[in-house]
């Protein structure tokens, strides 16, 4: 058998770091250093979700009610990633959620969930082109927006072409341009707090007017907390990269650690700061548009007139980046599924550089599909699928929980010591027990405003939740076929297999 230069991290032995050996042709490529690695988790959740929707977060429930919605998911954000960082150390695999629900709870439950993921981010390769082209249109309003679409796909297509390497070589550089932003938004805002960047010093004014504190009761931090887990999600993407990172034990430990509290503070601070100098009453802040950011507001008070045209070009870096980390996600999925059975073969195979190139051209054939629904006969399907995407990393989330609670009980009941893992996530199991808790909460609670003013808009419940009879019939359909059972600890693979 010939052999190429991709190489794999033994689990099973004691040995040097660094130490590598070179596995068959028909593997991923490991190419991606530490720094891809925090970079590709950073990135993938540092975006709109913080340049736009963080103002509505504010104006709906006050400054104080943002901040404690974002850190009440914060806390099961930083449960879920430690449980991923345990088995994505143990077991680095590219088809992390469907590979480890697999073999800790039941196959039928990876085969959705496999299935699920691809479809959240190959769903969402077409929001962020729909996204992209209108943020193009700030600058060139007259311009063709089919034109950008192909131009930005093209754009994807081609850095997830080049190899891995450049994947993260390209993640790197746009999750540099964000935090460059937020840390300088927040240094700015700081200033301005205190009176030393234009103007007298505003303290705490506008965070304790009225009832800035928490506006709107419960319900709205509830609300916040939807927000919220959108904006955080893509700090999974570290799991689904484990596979290809040249050094997987001490990476993804690494990765998970910094990424978590950076962007805890980036996103704690930056809503501190706008709750601080913009009123939470401004109507503007809830309107999501770029003009309306809480960043170009508060870069305009600082008196810089360009702030607009700013925003806008780092807001259109992280929608580049959302759509290229989603075709590099439903990638490997697909490739892994494949890999698996659980897809045409086709998808499994690999270029010379190691990439699924099929794979990569059908996710990107759906995700323009999706985005031509768009434009074409009812538009309204496009607006479904995205809602039924959405619920589909909440469900991502929950597996990642449940297979984690599966994995570390199956580790000890086949006589395995925690003490030999890589890395070790804390509180077990009331980490895994509290995240897929609230997993469930956020994912139950998704159309409570379909209840306001004493009607019920049904049509608004079903776009919420069409996500989950989605997935529910991938998932018993497959058990139903193949008779699946729920694995018995002994059962379950907790071996590393070689990747």
């Amino acid at each position: 058998m010939r052999f190429k230069a991709a190489i794999y991290w033994d689990t099973n032995r004691e040995i040097d770091k660094g130490e590598y050996y070179l596995v068959n042709e028909n593997k991923l490529r490991r190419g991606l250093k530490s720094r891809h690695m925090a970079m590709i988790s950073l990135g993938g959740s540092i975006g709109t979700g913080l340049f736009l929707a963080s103002g509505g977060a504010i104006h709906d429930a006050g400054p104080g009610g943002a901040l404690l919605g974002y850190f009440i998911i914060g806390i099961m954000v930083y449960f879920l990633v430690t449980s991923l960082g345990e088995m994505a150390t143990y077991m680095p695999v590219s088809g992390t959620f469907s590979t480890y629900a697999t073999r800790f709870v039941d196959p039928s439950f990876g085969f959705a969930l496999g299935w699920n993921y691809w479809y959240n981010w190959a769903i969402t390769i077409a929001a962020e082109l729909s996204a992209a082209t209108l943020i193009i249109k700030f600058w060139l309003p007259d311009s063709p927006s089919f034109l950008w679409s192909a131009l930005f796909l093209a754009l994807m297509v081609g850095l997830n072409l080049l190899s891995v390497k450049g994947y993260g070589e390209s993640e790197y550089w746009f999750a540099m341009i964000k935090i460059i932003t937020v840390i300088v938004f927040i240094g700015i805002g700081l200033l301005m707090i205190v009176g030393i960047w234009k103007g007298d010093a505003i303290g705490f004014s506008n965070f304790t007017a009225g009832d800035a504190p928490i506006s709107g009761g419960w319900l709205a931090v509830l609300g916040i907390c939807m927000a919220a887990g959108f904006s955080f999600q893509g700090t999974e993407l570290v799991g689904i990269a484990a596979g290809e990172s040249e050094n997987p034990r001490e990476n993804v430990p690494r990765a998970i650690r910094s990424v978590f509290w950076r962007i805890l503070l980036f996103y704690i601070l930056a809503i501190f700061v706008v709750g601080m100098l913009i009123p939470f009453t401004t109507d503007t802040l809830a309107e999501g548009s770029v003009a309306a950011s809480p960043f170009t507001i508060i870069f305009e008070k600082a008196g810089l007139s360009v702030a607009a045209s700013v925003m806008n070009a780092v807001i259109l870096s992280s929608v580049l980046s959302a759509g290229n980390s989603g075709m590099y996600a439903s990638t490997r999925m697909l490739w892994v599924l494949a890999r698996e059975g659980k897809a045409p073969k086709i998808f499994a195979k690999l270029n010379k550089r190691g990439i699924p190139v099929y794979a990569l051209l059908a996710t990107a054939a759906i995700g323009m599909l999706a985005f031509l629904a768009s434009f074409f006969g009812d538009g309204q399907v496009y607006i479904w699928l995205l809602n039924a995407s959405g619920m589909s990393g909440f469900i991502a989330w929950l597996g990642i929980a449940v297979s984690h609670y599966r994995f570390r009980k199956a580790y000890i009941a086949q006589g395995h010591k925690v003490e030999d893992l890589p890395y070790r996530s804390l509180w077990y199991p009331f980490g895994p027990i509290l995240a897929g808790v609230m997993c469930m909460v956020v994912i139950i609670g998704q159309s409570f405003s379909a209840f306001s003013d004493g009607k019920v808009d049904w049509m608004f419940m079903l776009a919420s939740y069409i996500g989950i009879p989605f997935f529910l019939a991938i998932w018993l359909g497959y058990k139903w076929k193949y008779k699946t059972k729920l694995l018995k600890l002994e059962e379950c693979k907790v071996e590393p297999s070689v990747e």
